[in-house]
């Protein structure tokens, strides 16, 4: 059932506890080392932003990410998430520790800035993109619009969700592809039309090959509401359908979601929330995705999240943490993900210096190694594009 906001606030103190920093070459709980922080991608002339990550079948790591010029050099007070020139970037590695220097580019939109690309590598070697993006409107035209339209700022107006996808190992995108407009969904692009279908967050490809991927909705507009619901694809990507709502509530908005599979076939959706004191949330589908049971807060902080599983089934939870000191953070979890609220939190990186720093998602490299990716900012300098190696013992 779902936990009452009250005696989850409540909840969460009782579950805070003293998190373990994982240093290079200490030990830590359940078996998981730090071995080293590393840097992707950094150009001083780019904002640098929420990456994920795949390993490909020849066992080259690929690592995409949203990157936009650096507004600094123009005299700029500031970078912001949404810009016009806001690009998909990838680098490439051969051992997960050395990347290429320059990046390759995935897709510019002809409409506007993109924004975070969310690979998904199917069984097949198949890879999806998924990513949403921004149209900029002059201000003579945003008087003319459609409403309702989602503006943030500077005329950049919300465009909805879309997908790229690949048969020939990136070689070639096909796209960009549209799910379609879910009814939740309340907001129009700047065309008029309903949005289509978006999220933030990884999807994954169930065992019996259907394709799992929890989509965001602005099922309020005043005030400012979104709610997480579940779409499913039976035929690799190609097309999708809305099955069932994730988790909505009269007071808390939920957004970025990533979901996961256990070994025994739960669907489990890890949840960033808003108006919810920045608690994570998690949401379950015992039933295949036909219907979720209430969403439960985590009992404590941080977003987005990015699940991995590990060897022995255990699943390494990481997630972007935004209060002093701000960094990156990681759990692991049993197989089953039942035991979230208890799980020590280990502290991966405490050295950010802005709030404006996480989004981690992590890789096996091999049996002993992990690649948790993400995008920080330290000692002042711009946000880049970095990771750290985890080994497991």
């Amino acid at each position: 059932m779902k936990i009452p906001s009250t005696l989850v606030r409540v909840t969460a103190l009782l579950f805070l506890g003293v998190a373990v920093a994982v240093t290079q070459g200490a030990d830590a709980p359940m078996g998981v080392r730090k071995v080293k922080d590393i840097v992707i991608y950094e150009d001083d002339g780019f904002h640098a932003a929420f990456p994920s990550v795949v390993k490909r079948p020849d066992g080259e790591v690929w690592v995409a990410f949203r990157r936009a010029p650096n507004r600094l050099l123009w005299g700029e007070t500031h970078n912001n998430h949404v810009d016009p020139n806001s690009y998909l970037m990838m680098v490439r590695s051969s051992d997960g520790v050395t990347f290429s220097p320059e990046p390759e580019l995935i897709y510019a939109d002809a409409w506007g800035g993109s924004q975070d690309p969310c690979m998904l590598q199917l069984r097949d070697g198949t890879l999806l993109c998924m990513t949403y993006g921004w149209t900029f409107v002059r201000p003579e035209g945003i008087a003319n619009l459609k409403a309702p339209v989602r503006n943030v700022g500077s005329g950049a107006i919300f465009n909805g969700g879309y997908y790229l996808r690949s048969e020939d190992g990136g070689e070639h995108w096909q796209g960009p592809m549209h799910a379609p407009h879910i009814e939740p969904e309340l907001l129009r692009d700047p065309f008029g039309e309903p949005i289509t279908a978006y999220n933030r967050g990884a999807a994954v490809e169930g065992k019996d090959g259907r394709l799992f991927w929890v989509a965001a909705a602005t099922d309020r507009i005043s005030p400012h509401r979104t709610s997480n619901h579940l779409m499913i694809s039976e035929d690799k990507g190609l097309s999708w359908e809305y099955s069932t709502s994730v988790a909505v509530d009269d007071e808390v908005t939920f957004n970025e979601a990533s979901i996961y599979e256990t070994p025994q076939g739960d669907l489990v959706a890890f949840l960033r929330t808003a108006n919810f004191e920045d608690q994570a949330c998690i949401a379950r589908s015992t039933d295949g995705g036909r219907s979720f049971e209430p969403w439960q807060g985590m009992g404590w902080q941080g977003h987005p999240l990015h699940a991995t599983r590990l060897p022995d089934d255990r699943v390494l939870l990481v997630y972007g943490y935004r209060h002093a000191p701000m960094g990156i953070r990681a759990r692991v979890l049993n197989a089953e993900c039942t035991d979230f609220a208890t799980a020590p939190e280990i502290v991966l990186r405490d050295d950010g210096t802005t709030s404006d720093l996480g989004y981690p998602w992590s890789v096996m490299l091999d049996d002993k190694r992990v690649l948790v990716t993400y995008y920080i900012n330290v000692d002042g300098g711009l946000q880049h594009i970095a990771g750290t190696i985890l080994a497991l013992d």
